[in-house]
């Protein structure tokens, strides 16, 4: 299930947007059976709807980037 969870922080780094790289999840999931059955049971195993999940998933992983950044901001401005 890891291997999903990578593959869509590769689609959100290759896209630069959730909604056009769910779009392209979504289509890639019409075309391939057993990335569906994939996607269900990580949702599944996540707690995560279908319906949702990679939305969900998205935002949070952007928002743990984001606070990753700005721990590291907030880091270098305390040190100097």
């Amino acid at each position: 299930m890891n291997n999903l969870s990578e593959y869509i922080k590769d689609l959100l780094v290759q896209h630069r947007s959730i909604n056009i790289a769910e779009s392209e999840f979504r289509r890639m999931m019409a075309d391939d059976p057993e990335l569906r059955k994939e996607y269900k049971e990580w949702c599944d195993e996540c707690g995560y709807t279908e319906k949702h999940g990679f939305k969900e998933f998205s935002e949070e992983y952007l928002e743990s980037q984001d606070s990753i950044w700005e721990s590291l901001n907030d880091y270098d401005e305390n040190d100097y």
